[in-house]
């Protein structure tokens, strides 16, 4: 009945759903808990003045774990609708409610499971010895078979570990663990793989230390589907360091001669990156752009000039020895943001470049038919290169001018 959405059928159903509330079948009141969330969702006032929200967190209490799993999933979906402050109070999880949920936990099936976990990880523990005892007791669900629990009992020790003293050991012990499922999970089927990097990828912006051992499990496999290809390279480019900075370089230039343009485009900023990341890493990082560029293939090249424009913005006036090498290419770019990339390095450097008003001018002809970034760039190079040789260029801008 509570799957039936018309506003009539909710005055038949309150006296019957009051009673399974409280049936003495678990099967009865696992469904009924259910049934209060659908029942909100059609008429939320009738729900909280039948006091079927009461009736719904007594359940929390209950002595069979799956109807504890459903009062929490129900109350988890009304409070993500709800506006009325009354029901987000009398629904809050509170110290006692939580510790009869943890011990639920061992004894429901696994999707019982997620729905508790999910709710304590929107607990906010009273103190450090509290959120210590919750990481305990939730740490041996990362053994579990099923991805959903193990990626929610992550959820649930990285949301405690920021609230215990980071020098506690166990903070240490559990960062330890958190490894091993998630490079288990990476050996799934793709789909479940890109929610698991999906995950790592938030986890390794706030905790680095738990996968910096694990950098060759992100490396690309050829098979990948290009998704979790994608994941994987901005996993690897938060990963580097020192140490391994050399073998990422190295896959990253593999990468950077595979057929799916997409890729290639993305392991080329990578490389980028990697050099405005580790400035020691910034000169291997740069000549592998420029073995990228000898290789005359179009969207490398345009690729390899916009990262290196920004390469040039992170270390000014050093590697401007490869200027002449960029300058070679300019007739073969052909999208906005490479030209434009071309035209700041030109303009930037224009005192170093012997023919720098040649290379500009060679834009104005076409100046009303290119994008609007790059007529900008070339406004700005102009100017720059007045300013830094007006007697070259001084015939030029009044040229350009009028």
């Amino acid at each position: 009945m509570g799957c039936i959405r018309v506003d009539k059928i909710t005055a038949y159903l309150c006296d019957p759903l009051r009673k399974c509330l409280k049936d003495e079948d678990p099967y009865v009141r696992k469904t009924a808990a259910v049934c209060v969330a659908k029942l909100h969702d059609i008429d939320a006032e009738l729900v909280e003045d039948s006091g079927f929200l009461e009736l719904l967190r007594d359940l929390l209490c209950d002595s069979n774990p799956m109807v504890v799993a459903n009062a929490v999933a129900s109350i988890s979906e009304i409070l993500e609708s709800t506006v009325s402050d009354q029901a987000r109070s009398l629904l809050t999880f509170d110290g006692p409610v939580i510790n009869k949920l943890l011990t639920a936990l061992n004894e429901c099936t696994e999707w019982g499971q997620v729905f508790i976990l999910d709710a304590i990880a929107d607990y906010t523990p009273v103190d450090d010895r509290e959120a210590q005892s919750i990481v305990e007791r939730v740490t041996p669900r990362l053994a579990h078979a099923n991805a959903a629990v193990v990626l929610s009992t992550v959820k649930v020790v990285m949301k405690m570990i920021e609230l215990i003293d980071p020098e506690a050991e166990l903070v240490s012990t559990v960062t330890r663990k958190l490894a091993p499922p998630l490079v288990t999970l990476l050996s799934a089927e793709p789909e479940i793989q890109y929610v698991a990097l999906r995950n790592i990828n938030l986890i390794v912006q706030k905790r680095k230390d738990v996968l910096k051992q694990e950098m060759k499990v992100f490396f690309v496999k050829y098979n990948d589907p290009i998704y979790v290809k994608l994941e994987k390279l901005d996993i690897m480019i938060r990963l580097i360091n020192q140490s391994n900075i050399g073998q990422v370089l190295a896959e990253l230039k593999e990468y950077a001669k595979e057929v799916d343009v997409d890729f290639v485009r993305k392991a080329v900023r990578a490389i980028g990156r990697c050099a405005i990341k580790i400035e020691s890493a910034a000169e291997r990082c740069v000549s592998t752009l420029i073995e990228l560029i000898q290789t005359k293939v179009n969207y490398v090249v345009q690729e390899a000039i916009i990262v290196i424009k920004d390469i040039f913005r992170k270390y000014p006036n050093k590697y401007e020895s490869i200027i002449s090498i960029l300058c070679e290419n300019l007739d073969t770019l052909d999208e906005p943001e490479a030209r434009g990339s071309m035209i700041w390095i030109i303009g930037e450097y224009a005192e170093r470049i012997d023919n720098a008003d040649e290379l500009l001018a060679s834009f104005l002809d076409g100046f009303q038919d290119e994008n609007a970034q790059v007529q900008l760039q070339l406004l700005t190079a102009i100017v720059k290169l007045f300013l830094k040789r007006p007697s070259d260029t001084q015939v030029r801008m009044s040229v350009f001018v009028f």
